[in-house]
């Protein structure tokens, strides 16, 4: 097998799952703007895309952006499966 069909076979990572007082220490560190949002990512081992999803769920829940909050999201799922 040559190195270009190896690497476009990487296993998968295992889903993880993350406390939202970690989500919560990693947004604050990107607001604080000390470091990119990529650099956070990559120092903590995370996906960036999902550090650039908690930010911006940081920013609607506290006005700063429109969308659903937390708690709205949380209630429509309960209702969706219902």
């Amino acid at each position: 097998m040559s190195v270009m069909e190896s690497a476009g076979k990487k296993k998968p990572r295992p889903r993880r799952s993350f406390t939202p007082e970690f989500k919560a220490e990693i947004v604050e560190l990107c607001q604080r703007g000390d470091r990119s949002v990529g650099q956070i990512a990559r120092d903590f081992d995370l996906n960036e895309t999902a550090v650039r999803l908690w930010v911006g769920q940081a920013e609607v829940d506290a006005g700063k952006r429109d969308g659903l909050t937390s708690s709205e999201r949380e209630e429509l799922l309960k209702k969706q499966r219902w």
